[in-house]
């Protein structure tokens, strides 16, 4: 008689799991057409094709389409060829990285800059590095931070506390209660994604100035959409010089990928000098490293293309509350469409594929807690006014259909 572990029922056993729950994640196959953006192609696994427009993108200003930033790619390509070839330490640095992390320096103020492979890897590296330079750091972590903070919070293997969202007094008490000479950050979100709503900035920094901590924002999905040059809304607020740490993306304004933390030159020096994250992973290709860049110039003097984006958010915004729809508004460029069931929510998204062509991904748990699944739509500059009339008939045509209460989802 075996006595082996069965690990295929294993497997078969969590993905049913999946499935029973309504919270399966079934992957899209599209085809993004350069200049058409956000129309694309939907490859159905029947082999069909279906024209689709995309509306859950976080390609939030259409810069992965922009003339300058396919330029700087292009040129790049030609110079360098395709890849880096090592990590930064052995071989991996070149001019475009150096122009990228200077043009991101330049971008929030700060001396220095560092890119990693992606936003994630940037949060959890630096967090998680970070008791090593500061031993007995003690770390504060807002209840509704991303699970990339999270992940290096936890590594990091020192004290942490979390506090209620956006709660600056329940942080404060958590604060009072540890030893005043224990180095503290505090770390938070000036745009949590899911609601789309803002994290008080200027709340914070006041406090941390009172009590000599650090602070750590992450600008994710606020860069390139908020402050003059773009710098998020740390900038927009004029807080941006107060803020120890800035971390956020290449991959969603910008268009491009990658991420980075911004910060001092000693600071930056002492991150990349000790995180594995960055010392151990090939560097970006000298390809994306200049597409970065140019979007990253671009937008510094954009803004008809971040008036343009608000604009059709808050268009959408109040149309879909026309509709009585329980959009969840917090006032950024976000427009999250309440559903609160798995089930419904991926069969509202299925349906909206198939019957309309409109593409919006179901954000169902751990993404969110459960109860408060979605529809998230995040509008662009370049969807225009015959796609917005769209959306909003067919959410009218299916949330009847589907027989979701407006008024009890709206209270």
């Amino acid at each position: 008689m075996s006595h082996e572990f069965d690990y295929d029922a294993a497997l078969d056993s969590a993905i049913s799991r999946l499935h029973d729950e309504g919270r399966y994640r079934t992957f899209i196959d599209i085809e993004r057409r350069k200049g058409h953006f956000p129309h694309a192609i939907w490859r159905k696994a029947d082999g069909t094709e279906k024209p689709i427009t995309v509306w859950c993108g976080n390609d939030y200003l259409g810069m992965g389409q922009h003339p300058e930033v396919l330029a700087a790619m292009h040129e790049a390509l030609d110079a360098t060829g395709a890849g880096s070839g090592g990590t930064r330490n052995i071989s991996g640095t070149t001019v475009y990285h150096n122009r990228l992390e200077a043009e991101l320096a330049d971008l929030h103020g700060k001396d220095k800059a560092l890119v990693f492979s992606s936003a994630y890897v940037a949060n959890d590296a630096t967090l998680s590095t970070l008791h090593k330079l500061f031993p007995g750091l003690i770390i504060y972590s807002d209840a509704l931070n991303h699970a990339s903070m999270i992940e290096g919070i936890r590594r990091n293997g020192g004290a942490r506390r979390v506090f209620r969202h956006n709660d600056v007094a329940h942080l404060r008490a958590l604060i009072a209660a540890d030893d005043p000479a224990a180095p503290k950050l505090i770390a938070f979100e000036s745009i949590y994604s899911m609601d789309g709503d803002f994290g008080p900035i200027k709340e914070i920094c006041d406090l941390a100035e009172e009590v000599g901590a650090l602070t750590y924002l992450d600008e994710v999905h606020a860069v390139g959409m908020y402050g003059p040059r773009g710098g998020g809304v740390a900038e927009r607020d004029g807080q941006m010089a107060r803020v120890d740490i800035i971390n956020a993306t290449l991959g969603k304004a910008f268009g491009v990928f990658g991420g980075y933390i911004a910060a001092s030159a000693k600071m930056i020096d002492a991150v990349r000098s000790y995180a594995p994250g960055f010392i151990f992973t090939t560097s970006l290709p000298p390809v994306i490293a200049a597409g970065a860049a140019a979007s990253v110039r671009v937008l510094k003097t954009a803004q008809h293309l971040r008036d343009a984006q608000q604009l059709h958010a808050n268009i959408l915004k109040m149309r879909l509350k026309g509709l009585g729809l329980p959009i969840i508004d917090h006032g950024s460029h976000i427009v999250p469409v309440h559903v609160g069931d798995p089930v419904h929510c991926k069969m509202l998204s299925d349906m909206l594929l198939e019957q309309f062509g409109i593409y919006v991904q179901p954000i169902n748990f751990p993404t969110v807690p459960r109860g408060t699944e979605r529809l998230r739509f995040t509008p662009s500059p370049v969807h225009d006014a015959a796609q917005i009339d769209a959306v909003v008939m067919a959410m009218d045509a299916l949330w009847r259909h589907c027989a979701l209460n407006r008024a009890e989802l709206s209270a």
